[in-house]
């Protein structure tokens, strides 16, 4: 997942699908060949909090976002009712947020508007929480200046979505994390033997939050 996101930030600052386009033209543009990017990170857990520091490590600004509120966060973050202010700090917002009822259709075109001018989507969350319609429309009205989509509502992507000829919008199959079996057969193994003795296990979900 971490490395999906650090590629498509990579890519968007250094304008490989402006490139790509240029190639295709024989056209050989060397102006301005990076945007300043500043990443804000929506979802702070494992998954997110890799992506930060990664990120960061990069020599990237990075921005965290969450529901509620963190002490001694190791980066700059903004929880729920800081939404507006945390959107005005970044131009490239990334959504690693888990699906709940408070997070479904979050990526909405009443968030988009309060972007700066331009901002680059990344959703490798949930489908859902992308109003779909809304992110053509942001598009349109430049709310937003590009996105890059690994998870839709409906999977596969049907032919006839938008999305495919849009060339504002870069789409991979959902593929941006891919279970390794080597990585989770261990942690399997773990809470087997954990539940055996009796001991607590290892990354419980809360049914009451959702994740």
């Amino acid at each position: 997942m971490t490395n999906y996101v650090i590629m498509g930030v990579l890519n968007y600052h250094r304008q490989f699908v402006r490139y790509q386009e240029d190639q295709q033209q024989a056209i050989w543009d060397m102006t301005s060949p990076e945007i300043p990017v500043k990443v804000g990170v929506m979802g702070v857990g494992a998954l997110g909090g890799d992506v930060l520091d990664k990120l960061n490590g990069l020599g990237f600004e990075v921005v965290g976002f969450g529901l509620s509120p963190k002490e001694d966060f190791r980066y700059l973050y903004f929880c729920k009712e800081q939404l507006k202010e945390f959107l005005s700090q970044v131009n490239v917002l990334v959504c690693l947020l888990p699906l709940t009822p408070d997070t479904e259709g979050i990526l909405n075109l009443q968030l988009f508007e309060k972007c700066q001018p331009g901002t680059y989507l990344i959703n490798v969350a949930r489908g859902k929480h992308l109003v779909e319609e809304d992110l053509l429309e942001a598009l349109n009205k430049g709310y937003l200046g590009g996105a890059l989509l690994d998870v839709y509502r409906v999977e596969p992507l049907p032919k006839s979505h938008p999305f495919w000829m849009e060339k504002r919008i870069q789409v991979t199959p959902h593929i941006a994390s891919v279970t390794n079996p080597k990585a989770a057969s261990p942690q399997i193994i773990e809470n087997y033997n954990r539940l055996k003795a009796g001991l607590p296990l290892l990354n419980l979900v809360s049914r009451t939050r959702g994740y």
